[in-house]
């Protein structure tokens, strides 16, 4: 039978392929994927073995919670040193660098896996851990739309995929428009990426809200206690980073370690994607223009599409909640990111049976260099 997630999903079609995503439906799209799933039933066999012979839980695993709490102190620590202390400006910089990791590393670990209901068989923790979120001046409701629903259903899709859309900043696709700037762009993002959790927390959640759409899908606007927890998360986030701390410094102050915080907090956010998504070795296919079918299945795209990275390096993989094992979160989003490094070579060794290339950068850097080597190429002429 394969895998059946045991939590509170509602079943989604991609075109013969069946899935389950948390509480929403796949998008409507013309787009559709292969039908053969042969290849996914294979990987859900495999996984399913890997848990019936280690006796291990697929979620609500002990340490997760333990993690969980060593990230929670670090980032009050963070923060009540920053606002509370009265270390002057050299203290309160650093304060500021390590708020923001504390405030990715949020992101990355609790808020990820309780999106994906990964954290826990119970329906309410993951609500409650994916609306830590909120906490950080992002919308777990909208989050929940653009990156589990889209992204993971259509990843690196041009027009369909808004998480490798970034306006006319940057070129990620073949697919997108050129302009002579982009030329520049692998220097110039860099820079650049340190801005979106400001523009996140400021302009984008409430614009998406406004308009009802994410990129080309529409987006039902947020009602009953959805509408609630989207105005008590952004209430509660400006209080924490506003209200309080201007009533306790100069207000350029505290919009300068604003920028410090968020700053660092979006850098890393940023290139951690972009390294398993805008590489070399990720394909960026299209469907047939005229029928809107996909070559590959939903599996093999999502394999295709993305690449590990720095697999070895452990604190690495601590830090950024598994999320250099890509692969591994896309094929199985609901299955708790501490199994992801023991999954990755089971999960290798069944799409090398099948043929289809699995793509993993040994480090970090190799990563990295990938990336820039990547924008370069895309801000060049065709």
């Amino acid at each position: 039978m394969g895998w059946n997630p045991e939590v509170v999903a509602t079943t989604s079609v991609i075109d013969g392929l069946a899935t389950q995503t948390p509480d929403l439906t796949i998008p409507k799209s013309g787009v559709k994927f292969d039908t053969n799933d042969s290849f996914y039933r294979a990987l859900r066999r495999t996984v399913d073995g890997y848990f019936d012979h280690t006796g291990k839980k697929r979620r609500d695993c002990l340490k997760m919670y333990v993690k969980t709490a060593m990230i929670l102190a670090w980032l009050a620590a963070s923060y009540t040193l920053l606002v509370f202390g009265m270390g002057g400006i050299w203290a309160a910089i650093p304060l500021a660098i390590s708020l923001g990791l504390s405030m990715a590393a949020v992101g990355f670990n609790i808020q990820h896996d309780g999106g994906h209901h990964a954290y826990s068989n119970r329906p309410w923790v993951n609500k409650v851990t994916a609306m830590t979120l909120d906490l950080l001046g992002g919308s777990s409701y909208i989050w929940a739309r653009k990156h589990n629903s889209i992204h993971h259903s259509f990843s690196n899709i041009t027009g369909e995929d808004d998480d490798i859309n970034l306006g006319v900043l940057g070129r990620l696709s073949p697919h997108q428009k050129r302009f002579w700037f982009h030329r520049f762009q692998h220097f110039y993002l860099w820079i650049l990426y340190g801005f979106l959790p400001a523009k996140w927390q400021i302009l984008d959640d409430f614009v998406n809200v406004a308009v009802g759409k994410i990129g080309a899908h529409r987006l039902p606007r947020p009602k009953g206690w959805d509408l609630v927890t989207f105005i008590g998360g952004k209430a509660v986030f400006f209080t924490l980073a506003f209200v309080i701390p201007f009533m306790l410094h100069p207000w350029w102050y505290v919009l300068m370690l604003y920028f410090v915080v968020t700053y660092f907090q979006g850098l890393v956010l940023s290139v951690v994607f972009q390294l398993a998504h805008a590489v070399e070795d990720a394909e960026f296919p299209m469907p047939d223009k005229s029928t809107g079918r996909m070559e590959k299945s939903w599996a093999e795209h999502q394999v295709e599409t993305t690449v590990d990275f720095a697999r070895g390096n452990r604190l690495l993989s601590w830090y950024i909640g598994g999320l250099n094992f890509q692969i591994e979160h896309h094929l199985f989003a609901q299955v708790c990111h501490i199994h992801y490094p023991a999954l990755a070579p089971v999960i290798e060794n069944t799409c090398k049976e099948f043929g289809i290339r699995y793509t993993s950068h040994r480090t970090f850097r190799q990563g990295v260099r990938s990336h820039f080597r990547w924008l370069r190429r895309m801000g060049r002429q065709d």
